[in-house]
């Protein structure tokens, strides 16, 4: 009694096992096979060399594409990618400087095959907000962030202020987080800014407002203002506070620090001087950096607009 093959490769070696045998010759055997006289030549080579496992069915997808991105190119993107460690989006706008074309969907495929995006990614929730477009000097959020690594184990701070409209920023490192240095920092901006600065946003740190650590605790019928506000005033600004515990009531200033994060990690401090040094220049670096959120424009050049 004869059964039938349980796999295409039984089938296969059913056919070309008289071959091996010598009982029948190719060609005779290619006259009552169904398949052609190439195909068991084929199958012969792969089970004299890989054995039964030879025979198994193989992927039928051509091993490359005739508009497949040519390999200079690939190179080139995971090159700026290791140096930069910027988007797709980023990477595509520096390409085209470059006079490469390149879609940057194209960019985001391969650098997930070199395996240099983040595994892990949280699922956002995307609202669409009616965004009301703003004038530079409009609006400027301030913020102040800890160095991460101690100096000579000491702690410093960083002062940010950013312009909404077009994302320059501003930046200087001290030596505490003081009322003192809070308002240093403020004239300094408004002397370095080359545009009229009309209102500021900040968080409810004791540098910025004595809302929660001493306004409500006052005996006197009319709180004391704060030494900040003050200061706001006489340079005609208004001051703005954002809800306790709601840091995403700052975004822009709390994305760019989480792109310093990324410049602390990369670079060592040994004195306070050459952290003033390196942050003056990461921050030239930064105003010159095209912006996802400019269409791929530097903070410099929207100022310019």
């Amino acid at each position: 009694m004869k059964t039938m093959p349980n796999s295409t490769k039984e089938e296969k070696y059913r056919w070309i096992k008289p071959i091996l045998e010598d009982e029948i010759t190719i060609k005779d055997m290619a006259k009552i096979c169904p398949f052609s006289e190439r195909a068991l030549k084929y199958w012969l080579a792969a089970y004299r060399k890989y054995g039964l496992e030879g025979l198994q069915n193989k992927s039928t997808r051509p091993k490359t594409h005739p508009r497949e991105t040519p390999i200079r190119i690939k190179e080139r993107i995971i090159e700026l990618r290791r140096e930069r460690k910027q988007c797709a989006l980023k990477l595509q706008w520096d390409l085209e400087e470059e006079g490469i074309k390149i879609h940057y969907r194209t960019i985001g495929k391969i650098l997930k095959v070199e395996g240099l995006t983040r595994r892990y990614r949280t699922k956002k929730i995307r609202w669409k907000y009616v965004r009301v477009p703003l004038k530079k000097g409009e609006l400027m959020e301030i913020d102040v962030k800890y160095v991460p690594d101690r100096i000579k184990g000491r702690r410093y701070y960083q002062f940010t202020a950013i312009d909404c409209a077009s994302r320059w920023r501003y930046l200087q490192a001290y030596e505490d987080e003081s009322t003192f240095l809070a308002i240093k920092f403020l004239k300094e901006l408004v002397r370095v800014a080359d545009f009229k600065i009309q209102s500021v946003k900040t968080d409810n740190g004791s540098c910025f407002t004595n809302r929660y650590q001493g306004y409500y605790k006052s005996d006197l019928p009319f709180p004391r203002p704060h030494a900040f506000d003050k200061v706001c005033q006489e340079n005609n600004i208004v001051h703005y506070l954002i809800d306790p515990g709601k840091p995403q009531q700052n975004p822009f200033v709390e994305r760019s620090h989480r792109e310093d994060q990324k410049f602390y990690e990369q670079n060592q401090f040994k004195s306070f001087e050459e952290l003033k040094y390196k942050l003056r220049i990461w921050n030239l670096e930064y105003n010159n950096t095209k912006h996802c959120g400019l269409n791929g424009l530097t903070p410099n050049q929207a100022l310019r607009l």
